[in-house]
């Protein structure tokens, strides 16, 4: 620095706490102060007033620190949501897998596949929220825009999925009542124990002993059917299924002592069941969807907290 310059202002280094450094020459007219972090510098002008005061570095170091915070918050939010988000998903998927698997012979009974379009769609939907979870957690640590971006479209997918199997399930319900009342006769009576139909013929003697019900209405349903029309039946004149106690040939005693007889038909009990398992689709299938929404939140708040990436 000249001797002009020596007597116009003073020059300073102050050191900050982030290791940066500000350079500061003080002039009669002003003061620039130049910090450095690396290769960046930013110049701030202040006034000769100011000059003996120390340099802004404070007010900048405490608001990088409050956005940081803000970022590493909302990365442990996101962490938390994806982990419970990987838990709903199995959650979701169990439930898909147990209508398909156990209640499956069920559906053979049903005309209609808008109940098992909900159970298939609730599989695809937690398989692909298990996977989407760990996305979610490497994409919320390594701070990826670009992985975020893919997150967010996976999880708007997937909501997109489950509100469909909550739809479906809600419509199927409506629809329930009367399609069994038009179908599960017909299934029973032309069905039963005939050629190439043995799924129908098991599921409707599961169905019999699990609910303890004879026949669609009542137990008289089954003189009409195909079975002992034709005499197939061998002189039974119910399946042993109707039976309390089930053995050979027991259906050929049709007393109530015997058979499932003023219990009913199983179409109330049919239709009971499976309303009762279309609120549950539908319950965790909405239900899902609403957390989904919370976290498409963080991660559009987390998108927007991180600088873009350099290309």
């Amino acid at each position: 620095m000249s001797q002009s310059e020596a007597e116009a202002g003073v020059s300073c280094v102050v050191a900050t706490p982030l290791g940066g450094v500000w350079v500061g020459l003080c002039c009669v007219e002003s003061c620039t102060w130049i910090c450095k972090y690396g290769d960046l510098f930013h110049l701030n002008f202040i006034s000769p007033a100011a000059a003996s005061s120390p340099p802004p570095y404070r007010m900048v170091v405490k608001t990088e620190k409050k956005d940081r915070c803000g970022t590493v918050c909302l990365k442990y939010l996101l962490f938390m949501f994806n982990f419970l988000f990987w838990l709903a998903g199995g959650a979701v998927m169990a439930v898909g897998l147990w209508t398909l698997v156990k209640k499956s012979d069920y559906i053979s009974l049903l005309s209609s596949r808008i109940y098992a379009a909900s159970a298939y769609i609730l599989c695809l939907a937690g398989a692909i929220v298990m996977v989407t979870g760990v996305l979610g957690c490497c994409a919320t640590f390594k701070e990826k825009r670009q992985l975020l971006r893919v997150y967010f479209v996976l999880l708007l997918c997937i909501f997109l999925l489950e509100i469909l199997a909550g739809v479906l399930a809600y419509i199927y319900y409506q629809q329930l009542s009367d399609e069994l009342k038009n179908n599960l006769k017909n299934t029973m009576v032309n069905k039963y124990q005939q050629p190439e139909q043995n799924h129908i013929t098991e599921a409707v003697d599961k169905l019999q002993q699990e609910f303890k019900c004879c026949g669609s209405n009542y137990s008289s349903d089954w003189n009409e059917s195909i079975w002992v029309l034709t005499g197939q039946s061998d002189r039974r004149f119910v399946p042993d299924s109707c039976c309390k106690t089930p053995m050979d040939h027991c259906g050929e005693r049709d007393h109530p002592s015997n058979i499932y007889k003023v219990e009913g038909g199983c179409i109330a009990k049919l239709e009971n069941f499976i309303m009762d398992h279309l609120k549950l689709i539908g319950a965790v299938g909405v239900g899902v969807a609403g957390v989904q929404i919370v976290g498409m939140i963080f991660t559009c708040s987390l998108y927007r907290s991180l600088k873009s990436e350099p290309y």
